[in-house]
C-alpha cells in the first residue's frame, strides 16, 4: 500500500471518528443561556480547556496552590490512566510521551531516548524535573534529563509545544517538558498517622526484560515523609526478524526521598535522590555507558499570602559519567572516557492578581552547570611502545598521556521574566510576556593524547590543542524572549487561539569548546545525534533565534467530554540554527580528507555552525466517545496526526532528525475495573534526508499495540502486546546502526514483539 493511500485512510478513519464536528445542537445555544446552564465560571472553563489533552480520556485535576501559567493549547499532559498504563510496558520516560501532539523520539540507550518538538530536540527543549534543569553530561549525550527519573516516579507529564510562556521556557527555543514526581500528601485534620505503600513486578519478553518499584509514605496533618525506589535490567532486544540488535541492552536503579511540612498556606519540601546506571549500550554510537551515578538535592517553598503566591527552588545535582567500548563493538579495544558534571541553581516565581482580571507574574532564575570531560589514555596502549618514546607508532593513537576533551567548562545562565494575563471580556484572554536570559560559558585549555610534535601520525592533536588554547575562550550571549498569545472563545464549543513568540537559546559547551578536527578517531567520540559521525565545536557560534508564529482551532462539546477536535497550523524561522558542515581538509591529521568533503554515504567528521533555517508543519488531534452501553462498557475512538518539515535556508538541505508524517489512532474501551487500549501507530517513509550527515531513508510501516489493565481495591493488573504483529521497521530517528555496519549504512531496526505483564499491590 502507498504512503499517500495509507494517509488518506488515516485521515479518513479520523473524519469518520469525529460525526458530531460541525452538528452540534448545543452550537445554536444563546450565550446567556450558556452562562445560566453551566455550573463552571468562566474562568474554571478556561483552565480546563488548557488542560483538556485531546488524546486522552481523563483530565488532570490540580488541587495544589501552585503556580500555573495560562498555557496555549497546543500544550498537553499525560492523565493518570495513561500514566498508570505506560508504566507497565517501559523504563524509558521519554517513551510516556509517544503519541503526544508534535512530539517525537530519537532512538538511543533503554532509558535515554531524546524528545523532539516539532523538529527541534535535546538542548532545543528546556526539560524540568520537579523544577530541575539538567544538562547531559556526556559528549554523546548518553544522560539526557529525562533518563534521571523513572517512570514509575513520574506523577506528571507535560509538554508545551512551539509557543511558550516566559515564566516556563528560557534558553529554549522548541518549547518545555515538565515532569514532576509525587507531591508530599498529608493527614487530615484529626487524623493521627496516614500511611500508604505500594509494590510492583514486570516482566518483558522482549530482551528479557524485567524489574520492579517500591512505595512508601508516612504523614501528619504538618509532616510527610515518602520514598520510591525502582530498578530494572533488559538484555539486548530483538527486531522483527528474529535477529538480536546488539548494543542494546541496560540496566538501571533511581530512588527519591520526599520530606515536606506545611504550616498554613506555607509549603516546605526537600527532594533526596540518587541514580545509578549499571551499563548502557547504544547501538547507534561508538561508545556504551559503562556507569552513571547521580545524587541531588532539590529544596522548595510554596506560600499562599494575600498578594498571591510564591514559588522559591534550590537545587545541586552531580553526575560521574563513565563510557568505553563494550565487547559487541570492537572486541579487544580500550578507550576509557569519564565525565563529571554538577549542575546547580535557584528560581524565583510569584503570581499577583492585579485584579478580578488581571494576572501578573514574574521571576528570576539562575541555573549553573560545570563539565570535566577527559580520557585516560588506553591501558593496552600505555603499556606498549608509547612508554617507551616510540611516537611514530600508531598505537600511540590513545597513549601516552590523558586526552582532555572539554576541561573545567562553565556554562552560567541568569533569566528574568514579567508574564501579563489578562481576561478582557467573556471571549477573550490574552498573555503577554518578556524574559532576558544573560549566558557566560568558558573553558580552560587542553591537551591531546600524544602533544609531541614529532609524532607522524598523531601531532595532529598537538596542532589542534595549540590552535584552540592559543584563542580567547570567554563568550556571553545576551538573549530576549518575546511571547503574544490571544485567546477567542466565541461560543462553548469553538476557541480559537493565535500567537508569536521570538525565543532564544545559546550554545552548550559541547557545540562550542569541541576542539579535536584531526583525529577522525577522537572526533567521532563526540555524536549525540545517533549518526555515528563526528562533531567538532566553534568558538565564534552564536545564539539561535526562533520567530513563531502559530495557531489553533479547537471544536468540541459544550462538557468537552463526548468529543473534540483540535488542528495547530506552525511556522519557525531560526536565525542561526546551529546546524554542521563537513569538516574542511587540514594537513597534519589522519580523519581530515577530500572524500570526507564529497562523500555521499557513509560517515563523515562535522563541525557545527551557524544556518538560517526554518520548520513548519501541522499537529491534529481528537477524540469522541462512541458510546456507553450497560453489558459491554463504553467505547472512544482518539487520534493523532504530526506533520513537520524542517530546511536549511542557506544550503536547501534538509535539516537532521526530522520526524516524517506520522500518526497514531487509539480505541479505548472501559467496563467497570478493567479497561482496554488498542493502539494503531502508522509512520510514513522517510524520503527527506539530510545530505551533508548522509542520513539514512526509511521505509513506511505500520504497528499495533494491545493493552488491557484490571484494576481491585488493592490489585492492578497490566498485560499488552507491542508491536503484536512483530512488524520488522526501522524507526526514522532511530539513527545509524553502527554496531551492525560500520560502515554506517544500516539504520537501527526497532524492536519485534514484545509481550510484557505488571502486577502492582497497594497498601
Amino acid at each position: 500500500m502507498s504512503k499517500v493511500s495509507r494517509l488518506a485512510i488515516l485521515l479518513l478513519v479520523g473524519t469518520l471518528a469525529f460525526p458530531q464536528f460541525g452538528m452540534a445542537d448545543d452550537q445554536k445555544m444563546d450565550p446567556k443561556e450558556k452562562k445560566e446552564t453551566t455550573e463552571k465560571s468562566e474562568k474554571e472553563v478556561k483552565k480546563e480547556a488548557e488542560a483538556t489533552e485531546p488524546v486522552q480520556l481523563d483530565e488532570v485535576i490540580v488541587t495544589a496552590d501552585k503556580i500555573a501559567p495560562a498555557l496555549p493549547m497546543s500544550a498537553s499532559h499525560l492523565d493518570e490512566k495513561s500514566i498508570l498504563r505506560s508504566r507497565a510496558f517501559t523504563s524509558d520516560t521519554a517513551r510516556m510521551l509517544e503519541g503526544q501532539s508534535g512530539v517525537s523520539l530519537q532512538s538511543a540507550g533503554g532509558v535515554s531516548a531524546l524528545p523532539a518538538i516539532h523538529g527541534m530536540a535535546d538542548d532545543r527543549i528546556r526539560t524540568t524535573i520537579d523544577g530541575m534543569e539538567i544538562t547531559s553530561a556526556c559528549g554523546n549525550h548518553m544522560n539526557p534529563p529525562l533518563s534521571y527519573i523513572n517512570p514509575a516516579q513520574v506523577e506528571y507529564l507535560g509538554v508545551i509545544a512551539g509557543i511558550t510562556p516566559v515564566s516556563v521556557g528560557g534558553d529554549s527555543i522548541a518549547g518545555t517538558i515538565e515532569v514532576r514526581s509525587a507531591d508530599p500528601e498529608f493527614a487530615a485534620p484529626g487524623e493521627e498517622l496516614l500511611t500508604h505503600g505500594n509494590l510492583t513486578a514486570f516482566a518483558r519478553t522482549n530482551g528479557k526484560h524485567t524489574g520492579g518499584d517500591i512505595g512508601a509514605s508516612a504523614a501528619t496533618e504538618n509532616f510527610s515523609l515518602l520514598f520510591n525506589g525502582s530498578r530494572s535490567w533488559s538484555g539486548d532486544y530483538w527486531d522483527g526478524n528474529g535477529r538480536k540488535v546488539k548494543s542494546t541492552s541496560f540496566g538501571a536503579e533511581n530512588q527519591i526521598l520526599n520530606l515536606a511540612a506545611r504550616n498554613g498556606g506555607n509549603l516546605f519540601s526537600l527532594r533526596l535522590g540518587r541514580q545509578h546506571i549499571f551499563h548502557q549500550d547504544f547501538a547507534n554510537a561508538h561508545m556504551d555507558m559503562l556507569g552513571n551515578q547521580a545524587e541531588f538535592i532539590n529544596g522548595q517553598y510554596e506560600g499562599v499570602f494575600a498578594w498571591g503566591k510564591l514559588d522559591a527552588k534550590a537545587y545541586w545535582q552531580d553526575t560521574r559519567h563513565q563510557m568505553n567500548v563494550r565487547g559487541d563493538k570492537t572486541p579487544g579495544m580500550d578507550m576509557p572516557m569519564e565525565t563529571e558534571g554538577t549542575n546547580g541553581g535557584y528560581s524565583i516565581k510569584a503570581e499577583m492578581d492585579l485584579s478580578s482580571r488581571n494576572t501578573l507574574r514574574v521571576g528570576n532564575e539562575f541555573a549553573h552547570f560545570d563539565l570535566d570531560d577527559w580520557w585516560p589514555p588506553s591501558p593496552a596502549q600505555a603499556r606498549s611502545a608509547c612508554n617507551t618514546g616510540n611516537v611514530n607508532t600508531s598505537t600511540c593513537s590513545m597513549a601516552p598521556g590523558t586526552l582532555w576533551n572539554i576541561n573545567n567548562g562553565r556554562r552560567n545562565r541568569v533569566g528574568s521574566f514579567a508574564e501579563w494575563e489578562t481576561d478582557w471580556n467573556k471571549q477573550w484572554t490574552s498573555l503577554i510576556g518578556l524574559r532576558n536570559d544573560v549566558v557566560w560559558m568558558n573553558a580552560d585549555d587542553v591537551i591531546g593524547y600524544n602533544m609531541n610534535p614529532a609524532a607522524t601520525n598523531y601531532s595532529a592533536y598537538y596542532l589542534d590543542a595549540i590552535a584552540f588554547n592559543a584563542r580567547d575562550h570567554a563568550r556571553t550571549d545576551v538573549n530576549f524572549d518575546v511571547t503574544a498569545l490571544a485567546r477567542y472563545e466565541p461560543t462553548q464549543t469553538q476557541t480559537y487561539e493565535a500567537g508569536y513568540a521570538r525565543k532564544s537559546r545559546a550554545p552548550n559547551l559541547y557545540e562550542r569548546y569541541l576542539w579535536i578536527k584531526r583525529s577522525s578517531m577522537s572526533i567521532r567520540m563526540n555524536s549525540w545525534a545517533g549518526d555515528a559521525n563526528g562533531y567538532t565545536g566553534d568558538l565564534d557560534l552564536q545564539s539561535e533565534i526562533a520567530n513563531t508564529l502559530s495557531a489553533t482551532a479547537d471544536f468540541h462539546d459544550t462538557a468537552r467530554k463526548k468529543w473534540t477536535l483540535r488542528l495547530t497550523p506552525y511556522f519557525t524561522y531560526v536565525q542561526d540554527y546551529i546546524d554542521a558542515i563537513r569538516q574542511p581538509v587540514l594537513t597534519g591529521g589522519n580523519g581530515a580528507t577530500a572524500a570526507n568533503l564529497s562523500s555521499t554515504a557513509g560517515l563523515v567528521n562535522l563541525q557545527f555552525t551557524n544556518r538560517d533555517a526554518r520548520l513548519y508543519g501541522l499537529d491534529l488531534s481528537g477524540r469522541t466517545s462512541l458510546g456507553s452501553f450497560e453489558t459491554a462498557g463504553s467505547f472512544a475512538l482518539s487520534g493523532v496526526l504530526n506533520f513537520v518539515r524542517g530546511e536549511s535556508m542557506d544550503t536547501g538541505d534538509n535539516l537532521y532528525h526530522i520526524m516524517p508524517v506520522n500518526g497514531r489512532l487509539t480505541l479505548e474501551h472501559e467496563l467497570e475495573k478493567w479497561s482496554n487500549t488498542l493502539e494503531f501507530d502508522l509512520v510514513d517513509s522517510k524520503d527527506e534526508v539530510s545530505a551533508v550527515r548522509n542520513k539514512l531513508k526509511t521505509v513506511d510501516y505500520g504497528l499495533f499495540n494491545l493493552r488491557s489493565a484490571y484494576q481491585w481495591k488493592y490489585v492492578r493488573v497490566d498485560a499488552g502486546i507491542e508491536n503484536m504483529f512483530n512488524k520488522f521497521h526501522n524507526p526514522p530517528l532511530g539513527g545509524v546502526h553502527w554496531i551492525q555496519d560500520k560502515t554506517g549504512g544500516t539504520a537501527v531496526p526497532g524492536m519485534g514483539r514484545s509481550v510484557y505483564g505488571n502486577l502492582t499491590l497497594s497498601f
